[in-house]
């Protein structure tokens, strides 16, 4: 694990008069987090099905750390796209034109994709936006006096512009997990790249991420499905994401009345996600979680992709966060769910060695997947189907 003192002392710093409780919180938080039974490589039964161990520790607690589990080249293939990408990022928020005066970035795409915030802000804590899932407002600190007016914090729909994220979309023992969870007729949720730069990198307050069923008779700890979160440099203390541990089994939280219980933001029970470069979490999208400014010195970016069970999005209303709230039917899921075998078809070019997982709903179908340049191009705008609940 990467020593992170030093970010801890800058973080702290921050916190005037609560410095100390703040470096205590950090210190602890991590040493819970790393005595949590729910962390290892991907282990498969005899049979080829994820392990039960791993199962019951997800149900569990709500998220599971995956080690070691993108190759060494995998990452070295996410690290390079993110560097072409930034490279081609807009100058400044709103800007059409990179640094370079090319087209910048998603400037011709229609769907949700580059976000920004004023640095080390909370801008969507307490307010209406995402259907006013983040309760509560977390603590901004003062950006240096150099830093820019706005910084990086999202890419959505990053599946268009990167095939490093098609590839790693597709790992066969990820998407196995996905079986196991949502069952053999899985389909997606939506993908994205969480940026979160060091001394600049933005809170994301408290929160669940389900929208669509929390009042359903049929409700279960898994009906709003899952995040994987794919570590390109590592998750810390300080820049990752903290969880309460077992809430994504609780319905529908009081964040609000939880941080008046505990007398500030820090909540007593959280546990940061500790990652190395190549760990992928999977995270409960019921578990109450959030992440805190980044004032320390190590950036993290997460490869975010989810997986929704075909019952809890067939003929559903979405949430209209992700992409316009539209009725999920079955010709709309079949649609948006093609970019799974696409990916497996990407994966299969880039890693012949390996034994590609086999989805189901493509083997029911004559219309085999394929994957090249001419694909790729055509992803442009896919995330307006995105099936947001």
């Amino acid at each position: 694990m990467q020593d992170i003192s030093r970010s801890i002392e800058a973080c702290a710093a921050y916190y005037g008069d609560d410095a100390d409780a703040v470096k205590q919180y950090l210190i602890e938080g991590q040493k819970k987090a790393l005595e949590l039974p729910n962390r290892g490589p991907l282990r498969f039964t005899d049979s080829g099905d994820i392990h039960p161990d791993i199962l019951e520790s997800y149900s569990t607690y709500g998220f599971y750390i995956f080690e070691h589990v993108l190759r060494e080249d995998e990452v070295a293939d996410l690290r390079s796209d993110l560097e072409t990408m930034r490279d081609n990022f807009p100058t400044e928020m709103g800007a059409a034109t990179d640094a370079k005066g090319r087209p910048a970035l998603g400037a011709d795409t229609t769907g949700f994709t580059l976000q920004w915030a004023k640095p080390l802000s909370d801008p969507l804590g307490g307010t209406a936006m995402a259907n006013g899932r983040h309760q509560v407002k977390l603590f901004e600190p003062k950006p240096d006096s150099d830093a820019p007016q706005a910084t990086p914090v999202y890419l959505g729909g990053s599946l268009q512009f990167s095939k490093a994220c098609v590839v790693t979309y597709a790992h066969p023992g990820l998407l196995k997990m996905a079986e196991a969870v949502n069952g053999p007729d899985f389909v997606p949720f939506h993908e994205g790249l969480f940026i979160k730069d060091a001394g600049l990198g933005a809170a994301v307050s408290w929160h669940q991420d389900g929208d669509t069923h929390w009042e359903n008779p049929d409700f279960d700890e898994d009906i709003h499905g899952f995040n994987f979160m794919g570590q390109v440099y590592g998750s810390t203390a300080v820049n990752g994401v903290w969880v309460l541990p077992g809430t994504h089994k609780q319905g529908r939280v009081d964040i609000v009345n939880l941080v008046e219980e505990a007398g500030s933001e820090r909540l007593p029970d959280a546990v940061p996600i500790i990652c190395n470069p190549g760990d992928v979490v999977i995270n409960n999208r019921q578990l109450v979680h959030g992440s805190f400014a980044n004032t320390g010195f190590e950036t993290r970016v997460t490869v975010n992709f989810g997986f929704h069970r075909r019952s809890a999005v067939l003929n559903v209303h979405g949430a209209g966060i992700h992409a316009e709230a539209v009725t999920f039917d079955n010709d709309f899921i079949k649609n948006r769910s093609r970019l799974i075998g696409m990916a497996i078809e990407a994966r299969k070019q880039r890693f012949p060695e390996e034994t590609a997982y086999g989805y189901a709903p493509d083997r029911e179908t004559d219309e085999q997947p394929r994957w090249n340049d001419a694909i790729f191009a055509s992803l442009k705008n896919y995330n307006l189907m995105d099936l947001s609940i």
